[in-house]
């Protein structure tokens, strides 16, 4: 069809001639790539902060930056226009995981690599970045786990008789840490243990013996995740 062929060969009226099938090329391996970033992210992905828009523009964000940097080769003027564009247009989005931040970058540079027809780049760095962020989930990369158990009550016999507890606690713990003691008006000590168990299958004994203990009262517990979010 002679409009068909005008349309997509020849109504271009860049400086440089329009290579259709690297156009092509660029926005289907930025569009697999983007695709790869963002089943990773859903992988990989911990927290209350998993929002599908943001899987979403993942995807599409390489596709974009690919098409923008097609339409920027060899044209400065049009750079500097786009420049003005953006300035008039603000993107307000707060992330509220700093990981989050890694991805929008990792999809614009496989944009850039896409839409500069930098192929190979695109396709190595994009495939070793997903390998690396795969990498850091799977052995739990920069996460510590210090302790099992805070353990929180109020001690009603005398300070000094707190060893009575603490022997309790030992007996049950590989670490025992004291994270907080504070006096009350009137008489008891509130007090609070980061315990690292022997056996974590034995917290419920742990709690059972605790209650049984003369001198505990308005005792709770609480299960100490990791603090890879603190």
């Amino acid at each position: 069809m002679p409009m068909f062929d005008w349309f997509f060969f020849r109504g271009d009226y860049a400086l440089a001639p329009l290579n259709i099938p690297a156009l092509m090329l660029g926005l289907l391996l930025s569009f697999l790539l983007g695709h790869i970033l963002a089943w990773v992210y859903m992988l990989t992905h911990s927290g209350l902060s998993y929002s599908r828009s943001f899987v979403n523009s993942i995807v599409v964000t390489p596709l974009i930056v690919s098409l923008v940097m097609t339409v920027l080769a060899n044209n400065i003027v049009t750079a500097f226009g786009l420049m003005a564009v953006f300035a008039i247009v603000r993107f307000r989005n707060i992330l509220r995981d700093t990981l989050d931040t890694s991805y929008v970058l990792a999809a614009i540079v496989i944009g850039m690599g896409c839409g500069t027809q930098k192929f190979s780049t695109a396709v190595l760095g994009g495939l070793v970045i997903a390998a690396a962020l795969v990498y850091l989930w799977f052995v739990g990369f920069g996460s510590r786990h210090r302790y099992d158990l805070v353990v929180n009550l109020l001690w009603t016999r005398p300070v000094e008789e707190l060893w009575a507890l603490q022997a309790l606690l030992q007996r049950h713990s590989l670490r025992l840490q004291l994270a907080s003691q504070r006096g009350r008006d009137t008489a008891g000590v509130d007090v609070s243990y980061r315990i690292l168990m022997r056996d974590p299958d034995r917290m419920p004994e742990l709690y059972s013996e605790l209650k049984e203990l003369e001198g505990v009262s308005q005792l709770s517990t609480l299960r100490a995740e990791e603090e890879s979010e603190l």
